[in-house]
């Protein structure tokens, strides 16, 4: 099984977030929000927003960024095919990092078996 998260997995581009945006199916919790949008590939991508607003630490922001993607990254052969964007709600620390992956799992698609 292959672990990377080359360039194939992540949303990168305005246009490709906004179309997720633009779907509205949003579930959220108290520390993150998700969007979820069918892409028409074989695997998932991922697209994170973490706003300064939420942490002003660039150092802050990073840490939650790449345990987000961390987390994908394990995870994603059990994901459903569709493009995903997390947004972070709350600054989390690693206090609070299993929590907020416990969040996260309960809100992804998964694929069905």
């Amino acid at each position: 099984m292959e672990y990377c998260f080359g360039k194939p997995y992540r949303l990168l581009k305005t246009d490709d977030f906004s179309s997720v945006f633009a779907l509205r199916r949003l579930k959220s919790r108290p520390d993150i929000q998700l969007w979820h949008k069918p892409n028409g590939l074989e695997h998932p991508r991922l697209g994170l927003v973490v706003a300064k607003k939420t942490a002003r630490r660039a150092n802050r922001r990073n840490y939650m960024k790449r345990t987000l993607r961390e987390w994908f990254r394990l995870n994603r052969h059990r994901l459903d095919s569709s493009d995903l964007v997390v947004r972070v709600r709350r600054p989390f620390g690693k206090a609070e990092r299993q929590q907020v992956l416990a969040q996260l799992e309960q809100i992804v698609p998964k694929k069905p078996c």
